[in-house]
């Protein structure tokens, strides 16, 4: 007959849920606030008023406000990696694949809160350095073996296809730059996702 398991056995996971909730609660709480107010305007003491917490907690998981904003940048960064593979679900082939993930990007980008942590305070806030290897960690890798795969298939002519995929991802944010600064962001996304898929159009191979 098996024994029962001492209660304090149990403790290790709990702590574990605790943590992991604790953290996710802080998370959640600055994203709502730096993609409402932004980075600057928002305090320590907002963020941890916000999530129902004690500044302790928050320095207990987070060493300053910078780190905890990386966080929100992942988790948004992660969201957007989703939608865009969402979109993707059913493309005819790897260029409308492509196209799709970016215009769920684009889509993403005219969100006020996405624009205010994804283009507008992340470089600023985490560096130019920090910036570009996070943003390169979530999509870097998908871009690439789509790319590798039209050109293996034949669909398009890609020499290097991790250089295109590093100057794609450039022009992902710098066209999520132009649509968080205009007048007419839908416009602006509809020209940027446009231009975007005439470059692609460019590395098509002739089809016999």
């Amino acid at each position: 007959m098996t024994e029962p398991r001492p209660s304090g056995e149990n403790r290790p996971s709990l702590r574990t849920d605790q943590v992991t909730q604790t953290r996710a609660a802080l998370v959640a709480a600055a994203r709502h606030l730096f993609g409402r107010n932004g980075f600057a305007a928002t305090s320590v003491d907002d963020i941890a008023r916000e999530a129902r917490l004690t500044t302790g907690a928050l320095y207990h998981h987070f060493p300053n406000k910078t780190a905890l904003f990386e966080a929100v940048f992942e988790a948004v960064h992660a969201d957007l990696l989703e939608a865009s593979l969402h979109a993707a679900v059913g493309a005819a082939d790897e260029v409308e694949l492509l196209t799709r993930g970016f215009d769920a990007f684009f889509d993403a980008v005219l969100e006020p809160d996405v624009q205010r942590i994804i283009i507008i305070d992340a470089p600023a806030v985490l560096g130019l350095a920090r910036f570009t290897e996070l943003d390169e960690r979530y999509a870097f890798a998908a871009i690439t073996d789509a790319l590798r795969a039209a050109t293996t298939s034949g669909r398009l002519r890609v020499d290097d296809p991790e250089t295109l995929a590093r100057l794609l991802l450039g022009a992902l944010t710098r066209g999520g730059m132009l649509i968080a600064n205009s007048a007419e962001p839908r416009a602006t996304r509809d020209a940027v996702a446009r231009t975007l898929r005439s470059v692609l159009a460019g590395l098509e191979q002739p089809r016999g």
